[in-house]
């Protein structure tokens, strides 16, 4: 790495640490005086309150680095184009690719690093983020829980398994209930493919229930509208479709080849599998809008022009991905096309500006 590189990658890495921490500590700070009256009022002991912001942070990282990496591009540069830096550069035959390829190089490595904590780091922190809320916190029991691409709740003496759980119709999907008896043996097996919450009971459509005798001896019955009780809240089961949401990439490719071999429509999950892969990649795609963009700006783009820029361009980005997103979770675009369009687009805005900036 030539001297320039290492002066320019040093340069664009202050900036984003910069950007980035201003970010975090903005986040954690709004979260800690939300939540520190909850906290207390729980009773919840100082180390597992401080755990709770600690195990937020690799969340807050994979979300506000693109915007970081935008805003440290475009400062960077505007900094070094006020400095008169980029004119002494051209002066001495050095390329707008040469100054260029450093920062992007940058960013590579950055896509790469979210990459990591998206599989590895951000399941197991969001996982103990939502013990502590929903346990310690909320005090809820832990009879609802997500586990081997299942989901699971205990009832009194029925014990539950469901394949789904689908947020926009509030249903559960592929059901099989256990009835146990003394010892915790099974006497009774129901197996429905919905199940609809109607006021405080679950209702069972097509339902069979089997009868299993001592003997060996099973009486399948059909029911085609089981109401049930099973003590189980809406509320309980949207946390338990958050928990798959933040699974790792290769736990969630194995859900939906799970779920697409039962037959149910995993347009959903689809959709976040390819997110969890296209939102990392956005901070190369913010630092290659951000390079040719400031290059327009020169020297007019202050510290203060530049930030702002960097939070429209960013919440713009934001809000597009977002809507993208639902459009494909609800199976109106394909969940490739979905997560991919906006990092598609800006990409494409940067390579504008890049064949339209003066040279």
């Amino acid at each position: 790495m030539t001297i320039l590189s290492r002066y320019l990658t040093r340069t664009y890495l202050g900036m984003i640490a910069t950007c980035l921490s201003a970010f975090i500590s903005i986040y954690l700070v709004i979260d800690f005086l939300e939540r520190i009256g909850k906290f207390s009022r729980a009773g919840v002991p100082l180390q597992e309150t401080l755990l709770y912001f600690l195990c937020k942070t690799p969340e807050i990282i994979n979300q506000t680095t693109p915007m970081a990496a935008l805003m440290g591009t475009i400062l960077t540069m505007g900094a070094l184009s006020r400095n008169s830096e980029i004119t002494a550069m051209r002066s001495s035959g050095i390329s707008l690719v040469r100054i260029g390829r450093p920062l992007l190089a940058t960013a590579v490595c950055i896509s790469a690093i979210l990459l990591f904590m998206q599989e590895f780091v951000v399941p197991r922190a969001n996982e103990r983020v939502r013990y502590i809320d929903q346990v310690m916190v909320q005090k809820k029991g832990t009879e609802t829980f997500f586990r081997r691409n299942n989901i699971w709740h205990k009832s009194g003496n029925m014990i539950m398994q469901a394949k789904l759980f689908d947020p926009a119709s509030q249903t559960l999907k592929g059901l099989t209930i256990w009835e146990m008896g003394n010892g915790m043996a099974p006497v009774a097996t129901i197996a429905s493919p919905l199940a609809t919450l109607q006021g405080d009971e679950w209702s069972l459509k097509d339902a069979v229930r089997t009868d299993l005798g001592q003997s060996g001896e099973t009486k399948p019955q059909r029911l085609p509208n089981l109401k049930l009780d099973l003590d189980l809240e809406v509320a309980d089961l949207k946390v338990v479709a958050k928990s798959a949401e933040d699974m790792g990439f290769v736990s969630l490719w194995q859900y939906c080849r799970s779920l697409g071999e039962g037959g149910y429509d995993t347009s959903r999950y689809r959709t976040l599998l390819h997110a969890k892969i296209s939102l990392p990649f956005a901070a190369l795609v913010m630092a290659f809008l951000g390079i040719p963009f400031s290059l327009r700006e020169g020297r007019s783009s202050g510290i203060g022009i530049g930030i702002g820029i960097s939070i429209v361009i960013g919440f713009a980005y934001f809000v597009l991905n977002a809507l993208l997103l639902s459009l494909g979770q609800a199976g109106a675009l394909p969940p490739l096309v979905a997560a991919w369009s906006a990092n598609l687009i800006f990409a494409a805005s940067g390579l504008w500006f890049t064949l339209t900036v003066d040279s």
